[in-house]
């Protein structure tokens, strides 16, 4: 059957708040002269995430981090996609999705360069006490002041947890920067994956062991959760340096504060943390030897217009009947409620 009006579709509120002004062009680029999609801004919600009664006025949902749980999806009638802005879902029940007809797109193009120029730009800032530096020209004090010299990262081992999307292109750009070895950890990557980045797939504790820098590329989930804890980090070198762009649970803090103040490692470069926004109490926030940003070091024009893009051309291809990319939940291909749901748009 045919759909009868328009395909409608809410932007969480969260973007009037957090990416204001940086992605309304791309939206209107791909979904503004669609004269059967009607866009809209969806009110302010209580708690973390929209209620289902928000959530049910639409067909699409551009999602930035809203939390959609169980009882928020549960019972969706109308909503047939939720395109997030990003690559993490761990704030989304994506079998509660699945269940209720509802595919989940992300936007893993659009994220792999950034987050990996990201990690890379942590590594050189950490490796050159980049903030201690600027904090002790900041005090009008001078070179004596240093607690010490940085390290070139020429002949250093790179290694990654996870050799996924972003890994890889950051495996891609460390090609050219003379790091000695390429080491990675991923139970799913395949051998020739791994070869075709001139990288050595080896077991975590010998990953831990043997990185210079050891930076986090692997996505939330209750077997990662608390992965990087004290065990792993008394592994690690004592010049070693952990990076962490991807998400803050999977380290567990209060051991990486222990790590830092007991001097097992060197420092950190941290983009993600446990509790976002990070506490003004937290003690990771007195550690001198570690590089802060506010979950957005990979937040560039780019980033903002091609997240926006990619989603959105989900969101269209759906209106028009059509799989998006970056499908998450594939599962839900094979839900009638599903087919139901894109035959009306044909």
């Amino acid at each position: 059957m045919a759909q009868t009006g328009k395909f409608r579709v809410g932007v969480s509120h969260d973007f009037s708040i957090e990416a204001k002004g940086h992605y309304e062009a791309a939206l209107a680029q791909v979904l503004g002269s669609q004269p059967h999609i009607e866009v809209e801004l969806m009110p302010p919600f209580e708690g973390e995430g929209p209620s289902r009664e928000q959530m049910e006025a639409y067909d699409g949902i551009l999602a930035l981090a809203i939390q959609l749980d169980s009882p928020r999806i549960d019972g969706l009638g109308r909503l047939a996609i939720v395109a997030r802005w990003g690559v993490g879902y761990d704030r989304i029940d994506t079998g509660a999705l699945t269940r209720n007809g509802i595919v989940l797109s992300i936007t893993p193009n659009a994220v792999r360069r950034p987050v990996a120029e990201a990690a890379i730009g942590l590594i050189f800032a950490t490796s050159l006490n980049l903030m201690r530096q600027h904090k002790i020209v900041e005090a009008a004090r001078w070179r004596e002041a240093l607690p010490g010299l940085g390290r070139n990262i020429a002949g250093r081992t790179l290694g990654s947890i996870g050799l996924g999307n972003i890994a890889g292109e950051m495996f891609r750009m460390a090609a050219s920067l003379g790091f000695g070895r390429l080491l990675a950890h991923d139970p799913y990557a395949s051998p020739e994956q791994a070869r075709a980045l001139n990288v050595e797939l080896v077991s975590l504790e010998d990953l831990v062991r043997q990185s210079d820098f050891l930076c986090v590329h692997c996505s939330l989930s209750p077997g990662t959760r608390g992965l990087v804890n004290r065990e792993l980090l008394r592994l690690m070198r004592p010049t070693a340096i952990l990076i962490n762009t991807a998400r803050g649970p999977i380290v567990n803090e209060a051991d990486l504060v222990e790590a830092l103040r007991e001097g097992w490692i060197a420092g950190a470069g941290l983009d993600v943390f446990e509790v976002e926004p990070l506490p003004a109490g937290a003690a990771i926030r007195e550690c001198p030897n570690v590089i802060f940003a506010p979950h957005s070091l990979a937040w560039t024009e780019e980033l903002a217009r091609d997240n926006t893009i990619e989603a959105c051309t989900s969101l269209l291809a759906v209106s028009r009947g059509q799989l998006p990319t970056g499908i998450v939940n594939r599962q839900v291909l094979d839900n009638p409620l599903f087919q139901g749901k894109l035959s009306r748009y044909k």
